[in-house]
């Protein structure tokens, strides 16, 4: 069955339902899990001269970093192990980076947490899950948020 599942982090309460999934998974086939948080390059929509973009640049990656340790300790606590990994995404583009960090790990599966959002909701913000699924090679299973 999987071996390797990709879980992507964002600190949500959807996201950690599809943690909470992926351990029980991944306890129940020995499967092994990589948790990835993915921070977006936000210099396309923001003027440096008025946002010091490498302060905040880095205050999102230790944020990403924080929300990984505490995944990753999840993880652990039920007796799973995990790599974590954080990855930056040019131009906002998060769904094809959590893909090609699929494709490149060799993930078997990604399980990612959905708001499931409809109509203009989802218009305006768009679904990073909704991306997953669509350029995924490999099987993904959507855990709706409480």
């Amino acid at each position: 069955m999987y071996q390797k599942i990709l879980v992507p982090v964002d600190g949500s309460a959807t996201a950690r339902s599809a943690l909470q999934e992926a351990v029980k998974l991944a306890k129940l086939i020995n499967a092994q899990l990589e948790l990835v948080h993915v921070f977006e390059d936000m210099l396309y929509w923001l003027d440096e001269g008025y946002v010091n973009y490498a302060e905040l640049q880095e205050s999102f990656k230790k944020s990403g970093e924080k929300m990984l340790a505490e995944a990753k300790s999840i993880v652990q606590q039920a007796g799973v192990t995990a790599e974590i990994k954080s990855l930056e995404a040019k131009d906002g583009q998060i769904a094809p980076a959590i893909v090609a960090e699929a494709e490149h790990w060799q993930a078997e599966l990604i399980v990612i947490g959905t708001h499931g959002r409809s109509g203009f909701s989802r218009l305006l913000l768009g679904s990073v899950a909704e991306g997953v699924v669509r350029a995924a090679p490999m099987p993904v299973l959507l855990v709706r948020g409480g």
